[in-house]
């Protein structure tokens, strides 16, 4: 299975209260998250529409020891969607496009038996089942370096057979924003790039922003950095024609923040049609995928406001553009040194506006796993991560950082290494459906062919929808995966249903219709469970699980099981 990439939302609690001394609490958070090698980049957080806070931190050239700044241009990958999905609906309210559309009505070349069935709309929110160019094996490998005219690039690499039928699920798909590009470009008769330039960028003087090309000479463009234990390297290559219209703007937290507000104007935009942009079209995560954004809702007190987010990932960067409209609030943050959890400082930064008091971070206990590995071998490092994660006060680790850990040890050739962490993570996440699939990923690249059948089973065990345990037992030739039958008590699913609270202004109310249950968290949508045992359930619109807990008999608790992590809650009513 891939590296995790951390979520781009987490779901907030607090109640609202503007604190005096945010600035200063905020700096403190990110001073560390930068002295413990967490974060380097940009950020910029307002407040009742008001900037509180923007600061660089690290490198913004470590070759030439540039320090970052609130100015500094960064790469900010899928934060390009939402100003595609800009230009689609600018197109629509000119009458030159309809989101009822079909791809072959705009791009006569594409092939007539999938893109007759596939609409703008499908292609907005990631419903069109068209394969991800970016999910394909070896993709980074094979074309990474070459650079590709978009209807080229369509034809060769975002034309395969669908995975699924045209609107009837949502996966997160880049194929399907590459191809909105070329629209836009058939339709207007400019490259993406002007068209960009041209409707968005010169109309809100975002002079600071625009379309990447590697070879052009862009002042206060930072480089893009990955870590290894404690040390920089620099990036790999990608050829910047290939993320287009799902990837390849740059940009800087201020010239997004006048991005942001201008969407609570009508500059760009119709109000009927700007609301389709942010509708709640499919669940996505915990979240709803619109058009280029993702929505939720946050609770301050008994009130609900609306949140508007969206981050990125591309070869050295991530970005978080993340707005509270009703509450003025925003938090931009651009980092040019890898995964930085982002969605967590977001979390906290937020809190921190709203009166909460937040802790630091806790030093990266991957980091000294890592840095022992390298210097010790892997038994040792291992030895060392046991004897300091029990300081929980001190340090920190994260089911992601050890899966990554391991990717990064397989893409070296160090399989055997790899092999010992992956497995470190199945002790550590015993209920993560993902840490197997890696943990046999990596048995199966050592060609231990029974051990990574067994870990890839016990990968469908905790999470049945793994439709790529699925497919490597398929080829290893295990058989039929149908789900067993479970036998539930005489009083069948009645039993669990009630309400439990899993922390303060968050519970999952559990109820029952006939021979389904369903669980519903705080302002949440609820959603199917299905029995994995007599007293477990998984849900399949997300990776995650649910058990109950008995006292005497009768069912007490709920543990929810998510991300690596477990989040138990007592039953309350």
């Amino acid at each position: 299975m891939k590296k995790i990439l951390l979520p781009v939302f987490i779901f907030l609690l607090g109640v609202s209260s503007y604190a005096q001394d945010a600035a200063n609490k905020i700096e403190s958070l990110m001073a560390k998250y930068n002295e413990y090698g967490y974060f380097d980049g940009s950020i910029l957080v307002a407040d009742k529409d008001n900037v509180v806070f923007k600061k660089g931190y690290g490198k913004a050239n470590i070759e030439w020891n540039i320090s970052n700044s609130p100015d500094t241009k960064f790469r900010v990958g899928s934060v390009t969607k939402q100003f595609t999905s800009m230009l689609i609906m600018q197109l629509v309210e000119k009458g030159k496009i309809s989101l009822d559309g079909k791809i072959t009505d705009y791009l006569p070349y594409y092939r007539k038996d999938t893109g007759s069935r596939i609409t703008i709309h499908m292609l907005l929110t990631h419903t069109s089942g068209i394969p991800s160019y970016t999910s394909q094996p070896g993709f980074s490998e094979r074309i990474s370096r070459m650079n590709y005219k978009p209807d080229d690039f369509i034809k060769e690499q975002c034309s395969g057979s669908l995975e699924f039928e045209p609107g009837s699920r949502i996966v997160y798909n880049n194929s399907g924003y590459f191809i909105l590009g070329a629209i836009i470009e058939h339709v207007t008769g400019k490259s993406y790039e002007a068209a960009l330039r041209e409707n968005i960028l010169d109309p809100l003087v975002m002079k600071n922003t625009g379309y990447d090309h590697s070879e052009d000479i862009i002042p206060n463009r930072a480089s893009g950095y990955d870590r290894k234990g404690d040390a920089f390297r620099n990036t790999s290559f990608l050829d910047m024609s290939l993320p287009y219209a799902a990837g390849s703007m740059y940009s800087t937290v201020e010239d997004l923040l006048l991005w942001d507000k201008a969407l609570q104007t009508d500059k760009l935009l119709s109000p009927e049609l700007k609301k389709k942009i942010f509708r709640k079209y499919m669940k996505f995560g915990e979240m709803y995928y619109g058009y280029g954004w993702m929505t939720a809702k946050r609770f301050n007190g008994h009130d609900s406001l609306d949140v508007i987010a969206h981050g990125g990932s591309i070869n050295g960067f991530n970005a978080m553009n993340y707005m509270i409209p009703e509450a003025g609030q925003y938090v931009i943050i651009l980092s040019n040194a890898g995964a930085a959890p982002l969605d967590k400082m977001t979390n906290q930064i937020i809190n921190i506006l709203n009166g909460k008091n937040e802790p630091e971070p806790q030093k990266p206990l991957a980091r000294i796993l890592w840095r022992t590995l390298e210097q010790e071998g892997s038994q040792s490092a291992i030895s060392k991560f046991r004897e300091l994660k029990n300081k929980k006060d001190e340090y920190a680790y994260t089911e992601a950082e050890i899966n990554n850990m391991g990717y990064n040890l397989l893409s070296e050739g160090k399989t055997d290494e790899a092999i010992d962490i992956f497995k470190l993570n199945t002790e550590e996440f015993p209920q993560s459906s993902n840490a197997y699939d890696s943990y046999g990923e990596a048995l199966l690249k050592k060609g231990l062919k029974e051990e990574a059948a067994k870990n890839y089973r016990k990968s469908l065990e905790l999470n049945p929808g793994n439709e790529n345990a699925v497919k490597v037992l398929k080829e290893l030739g295990q058989g039929d995966f149908s789900s067993p039958e479970v036998k539930l008590k005489e009083n069948g699913l009645n039993e669990f249903a009630g309400t439990y609270q899993l922390a303060p202004g968050f519970s999952i109310k559990v109820t029952v219709e006939g021979d389904k249950i369903f669980g519903q968290g705080t302002g949440q949508p609820r959603f199917e469970m299905f029995p994995l045992s007599e007293d477990k359930f998984f849900l399949k619109v997300v990776n995650a699980q649910v058990s109950f807990q008995r006292k005497d008999g009768t069912v007490s608790g709920m543990t929810l099981y998510q991300n690596g992590q477990e989040l138990p809650g007592k039953k309350v009513e």
